[in-house]
């Protein structure tokens, strides 16, 4: 284990990633892996967001939340209480497909485990804040019901990687699967929500958040960008850590409902959709600067050891300082000096390329576990992940 936490591989990544995500879509063919006339961007979870609609609209969501609340473990029977038909659904999906390979997804978990330092500083500073850039991703989050208060929102979704990084998230005593299979439940919630919001109605460029589509980029943002930096950052990576890597993420997206034939088979066939759907895209949105203003300002809260214009910069490093100007984030010349040059050199003795800790190595270590104990010290349980399907959008929306 490594000297952060398991839990620390999670991220506002998460946090916000999984909610949605794009702008105005373009056309998805070409990239190499969709069938013939097939768009992921109308195709949604119809069958669970059938099923969700109906329990929203007979109030019974407080009713369901109660009794998913002890189902944790992926071994663990389905509870009590359940609809009929929610439990005929959740008993036919909380499986892994038959296409994963066990060996390959206890692989990827002991990549999670070496290299949890630079996954969490990428997912959180790099996917996090790059989905307040996501136009869909931005407006879907801001005007849902945890757009109104983000601490929150990213502690209860906290540990959704630690599940998925889990060394036993996919087997029967770990938690992933029946986290995704929750998170799916909310997916299909928020589908039939924010449509009724007029707010979100007004400055959507959709009809229904959440398509196949959306999470595809949401996938390119976290997965795809990280494993691109991983290499831009000359991290050591066996082609097995690699392959593995990229599998625990098919699997990922396979059970947060994103149909096989969209999910893409090899890292180069992610890049060329990432290329495609991803980049031009990133766009600044009123909701989104909000939204990255609170994910920077929580760090206010605690003694970094840093100062904001390090943060500021960090995730200029990390995103490109077109989506710094974006956000308006203040330029502190001196901190991007120390960043550009003390990360890589943080890096390379981590990898034991470099004898002695160089200048800066304790400031970097110590401001990656004030970010993690921010939002751990927020997380009411310290086993499962706290997902609740929500009852409404942003109060006022």
């Amino acid at each position: 284990m490594s000297n952060l936490s398991r839990r620390n591989v999670l991220s506002l990544g998460v946090a916000l990633g999984l909610a949605s995500a794009a702008g105005v879509a373009p056309a998805w063919a070409s990239t190499g892996t969709t069938a013939a006339g097939a768009d992921p961007w109308w195709v949604w979870d119809d069958e669970v967001d059938g099923l969700m609609a109906g329990i929203l609209d007979a109030g019974q969501v407080p009713a369901l939340n109660t009794a998913l609340r002890p189902w944790v473990d992926n071994d663990d029977p389905l509870p009590t209480g359940l609809p009929a038909d929610l439990a005929g659904y959740l008993r036919r999906v909380n499986r892994l497909p038959s296409w994963a390979d066990p060996a390959k997804l206890r692989r990827a978990a002991d990549f999670n485990r070496r290299k949890d330092t630079y996954l969490f500083m990428l997912y959180g500073l790099g996917s996090g804040i790059m989905s307040t850039v996501i136009p869909r991703e931005a407006k879907s989050v801001y005007w849902s019901a945890g757009g109104a208060n983000m601490q929150d929102r990213a502690a209860k979704t906290f540990t959704f990687g630690y599940d998925l990084s889990d060394l036993n998230a996919f087997e029967p005593s770990g938690q992933f699967v029946v986290t995704a299979n929750k998170t799916r439940l909310v997916h299909a919630a928020v589908r039939h929500l924010l449509p009724q919001s007029a707010h979100w109605r007004a400055v959507a460029d959709e009809r229904i958040p959440i398509s196949n589509g959306d999470i595809l980029v949401t996938f390119h943002s976290l997965g795809t960008y990280v494993h691109r930096k991983l290499l831009e950052w000359r991290v050591p990576m066996s082609a097995a850590d690699e392959e593995a890597f990229l599998h625990q993420w098919q699997v990922a997206i396979h059970l947060l409902g994103v149909r096989d034939e969209f999910i893409p088979k090899t890292w180069a066939e992610a890049d060329a959709q990432s290329t495609r759907v991803l980049t031009p895209l990133l766009a600044p949105t009123t909701e989104g600067k909000e939204l990255a203003a609170e994910l920077l300002g929580l760090t206010a809260q605690i003694d970094l050891g840093v100062t904001r214009g390090f943060l500021n910069e960090f995730v200029r490093y990390v995103l490109s300082d077109a989506v710094g100007d974006w956000l308006g984030l203040p330029r502190d010349y001196a901190a991007a000096t120390l960043v550009r040059t003390g990360w890589p050199a943080y890096i390379a003795f981590r990898e034991g390329l470099l004898p002695i800790a160089p200048a800066g190595f304790y400031l970097f270590d110590q401001f990656l576990r004030a970010i993690a104990m921010l939002f751990l010290n927020k997380v009411s349980s310290p086993t499962s992940t706290p997902i609740t399907i929500p009852t409404g959008n942003r109060p006022g929306a």
